[in-house]
């Protein structure tokens, strides 16, 4: 069996969350081949890897093992098919593709060429998501009737903020559910362990006109004093959604990228007829533990007071905080053992294109939803 350092990783875009994975690959010990920008000369200008002159140039290089797609989600499809074809194995950022009928595709593509394949819900990696879900699947909670929470962000809660999901061209037609939504729905049905079965969904775009930037500007950089001109948006800052699951379980999530102060709160509660979890991704070294006859607990992250499923995936002692980047090198860690030993394992413990898929799928029925008022059954 291959060893995971001795692979290569090439990866493409280098924007905020490029950088994040070529870190993560290089402290799993994976060499970072190249990078391929939206020019040679910006992705030289961030000096994080030697830089391929274009796409086609990285999937050329027989070196290159597995290939890192974090470019603008118009480009997934596209770039997921040339490096299936090239032989390469694939982890791509989320939305696998623009729609459902894309995203199918894909999947079967992968699922036929025998490589691994990944979508990027690197959250599922933190410890204390792996321990929520353990407790779960033990029965620790009893019957889980109730799943309630949200994802806030601020970043695009002003006029003047700007990013290139904001163009449905590129980013699709879903904005703050696709975007950061999906990562939430991800979440709730991996701990829980249930699909959803149908929703009704309810989306507002609050700021109805944006100022742009006559030109490119990067996530979470600083656009500046620079020349800008009105853009009427399509997509939603805002999305309330009410949930049916597997069983019987009920739920509902509140999506906003306009919620002043919320910097990347993802917040969820279990509620069951034993007791409840909860967490926070912005206290996200605490599992909030509630009961009706007891005392409620806050378990932090100890490596001795963790399941084995939560231990496996946390390598400092307490109180030495693993966090956001942690969660890509655990992600990969589970990705690149299964691409040393071959291919896929028969059950992957990291999501695969199906988790992409399926989120393209909840994504249609909640567009539908919203567009005929009305609950929608989710269409296997």
């Amino acid at each position: 069996m291959t060893d995971i350092t001795d692979l290569r990783a090439g990866v493409v875009g280098t924007g905020f969350i490029g950088v994040v994975h070529v870190d993560a690959l290089r402290r799993l010990g994976v060499t970072v081949a190249g990078v391929v920008g939206s020019s040679p000369d910006r992705a030289a200008a961030k000096a994080i890897a030697p830089v391929y002159d274009n796409y086609e140039a990285l999937l050329d290089d027989e070196s290159v093992d597995v290939v890192h797609l974090t470019t603008p989600n118009n480009l997934h499809y596209p770039q997921v098919k040339q490096a299936l074809a090239a032989g390469k194995h694939v982890v791509c950022e989320k939305p696998l593709a623009m729609t459902s009928v894309e995203s199918g595709e894909l999947l079967g593509l992968a699922e036929a060429s025998g490589l691994v394949h990944c979508t990027n819900f690197n959250i599922r990696f933190y410890p204390m998501i792996q321990e929520a879900r353990a407790r779960v699947d033990i029965g620790e909670l009893g019957e889980v009737w109730n799943v309630h929470g949200g994802y806030l962000q601020d970043w695009l809660q002003q006029p003047t903020d700007w990013n290139w999901r904001l163009e449905p061209e590129r980013g699709g037609a879903l904005r703050a559910v696709g975007d950061i939504g999906s990562h939430w729905l991800d979440l709730v049905q991996f701990v829980t362990g249930r699909r959803v079965e149908s929703l009704l969904a309810d989306l507002a775009t609050v700021i109805p006109v944006r100022s742009r930037p006559v030109g490119e500007v990067e996530t979470y950089g600083d656009a500046g004093e620079i020349e800008r001109k009105d853009v009427r948006m399509t997509t939603e800052d805002l999305a309330h959604i009410l949930l049916r699951f597997e069983g019987g379980m009920r739920g509902a999530l509140v999506v906003s990228q306009v919620s002043a102060g919320r910097k990347n709160s993802l917040r969820f509660e279990v509620d069951a007829s034993q007791s409840s979890l909860a967490w926070d991704s912005e206290r996200h070294e605490e599992l909030w533990l509630g009961e009706r006859d007891g005392p409620n607990e806050i378990l932090m992250r100890n490596p001795g007071l963790l399941t084995p499923p939560a231990r496996a995936h946390t390598h400092l002692p307490a109180a030495h905080a693993e966090g956001f980047a942690d969660t890509f090198r655990e992600l990969y860690r589970a990705v690149y053992t299964a691409v040393a030993a071959g291919g896929p394992p028969a059950e992957p413990d990291y999501p695969t294109f199906a988790a992409g898929h399926w989120e393209n799928v909840l994504g249609d029925a909640i567009a539908l939803s919203d567009r005929e008022r009305r609950w929608v059954e989710v269409e296997r």
